[in-house]
C-alpha cells in the first residue's frame, strides 16, 4: 500500500471519471451544503463500482486480493451525504501523519466508491499538547491537503477529549498536570472513582486550568483551527462536529472508568460527586427550598452494572425516580448536561457561525434499558424530562437554537441483535430522538455504533435509515471507521455493495429474501410511535 504503479493509477483515474455525482466539484471550487444529487433508483449497478469490482482494482489497491460479496419513496427528496471516518490515530503528535500512504490510499478509495468525503478526528490533546500558548496543525493540514487533492468534502470532528486506548491522549499534558493538585476537576462517581480525562461540567466557567476556564480554552482551540484552516472552508471543509464530552459525545461518563462505552450495557452511575458538582447541587437545592436534598447524590442510586430492580432509585414500581426528590435530582442533573452543551455550542457558533459549514454534535445511542419505564441508562447519562416526557427534547431544543445538527451514532443497531434481558429498544429510541428533533426544528444525521460491520442486517438497517425512512431523514451519514479491519476481505466487499446501493440509489429486490429486510420493521415503528 506504500506505492501504486503508474498503470494502476491510470486505471483508477479512468474508473473514477465515470462516477462523480452531479454537483461535486474539483479542488478549490466552492461548494454548498447538500450539494450532491444522487441519480434515481435503477437496476444494473453503478458504473464505477461495477468497473472496480470487475477489475478487482480496489481489492488489489489495498492488498486484499480479489473478492466477491455475497425502491422506496421518502417524504424528503434531499439526498443524505455519505462520509467515511479516517483512523482515530491519523495524527498523534500534531506534526506528522501516521501511515500517510495508507491514509492517502484510503481517501482515494472513498472517492472511487462515490462517497462525498471523509471525517477527520481532530484532538485538542494533539493540537496543543505541551503548552497553552502554542498549537501544532501541520499533521492535520497534511491530511486536509490529501482530501482537497481528491476533490472530496471533509467533515472535521473537533474533540476536546481524547479516546483512551486509541493512541490519543485524553487531554493536553499541561491540563492533565493540573489534576495532580486538584483531581476534583474530573467527573467522580459515588465511590470516589475518577474519570481521568473527563472534565466536570461544573468547571466550564471556572479559571482552574492555568488561570483559564475550560470554555476559554475550547474557544482558543476552535479559533486556532479556524485560522489555520481558513483556506479550506471554501473548498473542502463542509462540516464541523464539536465534541461535547468524552469520546466526543454529549453525555455524562456514566459507564465504569476506563471501560469501552460501546460494550457497556449496565445502568451506569451518576457522576455528580466531584466537589464542584456538589457545590452546584447544594446551591440549586437551597434555591428550590429543599436544602437537605443537596447534601449528596441519591442514597439508593445504582452501581454501574446494576439492573433497574436491584436498586431503589430506578425500581420499576415505587422507585425514587418517581418521587418529588427523584424529579428534583434528575431535572438538575439533566440540566447540567444541557447547560454544558449550550455553552460549548455557543462558543463554537461564535467561531464558525460565519463559515460555510454545517455545525453538528453527537449524542449517545443508549438503547439498552430503554424499554424500562425509568430508562435508567439514559437518565444516568443525563437524558431526562419530568413526567416521563421525551428526555431528548431539551437537548434537541438546545441544538436547534444553535442551528446544530444532532448526530445519532446508532443507525446500524438492529432489534434482533440485542439482548432482550437488558430491555433494549433501538427502534423506539431512534423514533423518540427524531420526534424531539422534528418538534424543535433540529436536523438529524447518523453514524454506525459498531466499528466495521460484517453482518448484512446492519448494513440494511443503515440503508433503511438513510434511504427509506419516512420521518426525519438524516442529512448525512458517516461510516466509522477506516483501519485494517475496514479493508479486510470479510468487510470491504460488503461495504462496497452498501455504498453502491446508497450512492447509486439502488435497492436489490432480492435483499429481503436473503435476510436483509429492515430489522425490527423500523418503518412500522416510526409510524406507530409518531
Amino acid at each position: 500500500m506504500e506505492t501504486v504503479p503508474a498503470m494502476m493509477m491510470t486505471q483508477v483515474a479512468s474508473a473514477s471519471a465515470t462516477r462523480r455525482p452531479q454537483g461535486t466539484r474539483g479542488p478549490g471550487a466552492a461548494r454548498t451544503l447538500n450539494r450532491v444529487a444522487f441519480p434515481p433508483a435503477r437496476h444494473g449497478g453503478c458504473s464505477a463500482s461495477r468497473d472496480l469490482r470487475a477489475a478487482g482494482l480496489v481489492g488489489r489497491f489495498f492488498g486484499a486480493g480479489e473478492h466477491s460479496s455475497k425502491s422506496h419513496e421518502v417524504d424528503d427528496p434531499a439526498p443524505a451525504r455519505l462520509f467515511v471516518g479516517l483512523p482515530i490515530d491519523s495524527v498523534t503528535d500534531g506534526v506528522t501523519v501516521n501511515s500517510a500512504a495508507a491514509i492517502a490510499a484510503g481517501i482515494r478509495a472513498v472517492r472511487l466508491l462515490g462517497a462525498d468525503g471523509v471525517e477527520l478526528p481532530v484532538f485538542w490533546s494533539v493540537a496543543q499538547p505541551e503548552s497553552p500558548d502554542r498549537f501544532s496543525w501541520a499533521g492535520y493540514q497534511a491530511v486536509a491537503d490529501m482530501v482537497r487533492a481528491e476533490g472530496l468534502s471533509l467533515r472535521v470532528s473537533l474533540r476536546t477529549h481524547g479516546t483512551p486506548g486509541a493512541g490519543v491522549p485524553t487531554l493536553p499534558s499541561w491540563v492533565s498536570g493540573v489534576a495532580a493538585d486538584d483531581p476534583e476537576i474530573f467527573f467522580t462517581d459515588r465511590s470516589g472513582g475518577r474519570h481521568d480525562g473527563c472534565l466536570s461540567f461544573a468547571i466550564d466557567d471556572l479559571p482552574v486550568l492555568h488561570g483559564k476556564s475550560p470554555l476559554q480554552l475550547y474557544e482558543a482551540f476552535f479559533r486556532s483551527f479556524a485560522v489555520a484552516f481558513d483556506d479550506f472552508f471554501d473548498s473542502t471543509i463542509t462540516d464541523v462536529t464539536v465534541g461535547l464530552g468524552a469520546h466526543g459525545v454529549l453525555r455524562y461518563p456514566s459507564y465504569p472508568p476506563g471501560s469501552d462505552a460501546r460494550k457497556f450495557t449496565g445502568m451506569g452511575e451518576f457522576q455528580c460527586y466531584d466537589k464542584y458538582m456538589l457545590q452546584q447541587l447544594r446551591q440549586h437545592a437551597v434555591e428550590e427550598g429543599h436544602a437537605m436534598w443537596g447534601l449528596a447524590g441519591p442514597h439508593d442510586a445504582p452501581r454501574y452494572h446494576d439492573s433497574p430492580d436491584s436498586c431503589g432509585f430506578f425500581r420499576e414500581r415505587g422507585g425514587s425516580w418517581e418521587t418529588p426528590y427523584g424529579d428534583f435530582f434528575l431535572s438538575w442533573y439533566a440540566g447540567q448536561l444541557v447547560g454544558h452543551g449550550d455553552r460549548v455550542l455557543g462558543t463554537a457558533n461564535a467561531v464558525f457561525g460565519g463559515k460555510p459549514v454545517e455545525l453538528s454534535a453527537k449524542i449517545p445511542f443508549m438503547h439498552w434499558w430503554h424499554g424500562a419505564r425509568s430508562r435508567p441508562a439514559e437518565a444516568a447519562a443525563g437524558f431526562y424530562k419530568s413526567n416521563q416526557k421525551n428526555g431528548y427534547s431539551p437537548v434537541a431544543k438546545m441544538f436547534a437554537r444553535h442551528g446544530c445538527t444532532m448526530v445519532v451514532p446508532g443507525m446500524d443497531v438492529c432489534m434482533n441483535k440485542q439482548h432482550h434481558s437488558t430491555g433494549s429498544s433501538p427502534d423506539t429510541l431512534l423514533v423518540q430522538m427524531k420526534n424531539a428533533c422534528r418538534r424543535h426544528g433540529a436536523r438529524i444525521a447518523g453514524e454506525n455504533a459498531s466499528l466495521v460491520m460484517t453482518h448484512t442486517s446492519s448494513f440494511s438497517r443503515i440503508r433503511s435509515n438513510i434511504l427509506t425512512t419516512e420521518l426525519m431523514r438524516p442529512c448525512h451519514f458517516t461510516y466509522q471507521r477506516m483501519g485494517a479491519e475496514f479493508f479486510s476481505p470479510d468487510h470491504f466487499p460488503q461495504f462496497m455493495e452498501f455504498v453502491r446501493s446508497v450512492v447509486c440509489g439502488e435497492w436489490d429486490e432480492d435483499d429481503e429474501e436473503r435476510g436483509m429486510a429492515v430489522p425490527g420493521n423500523a418503518r412500522a415503528t416510526e409510524a406507530k410511535v409518531a
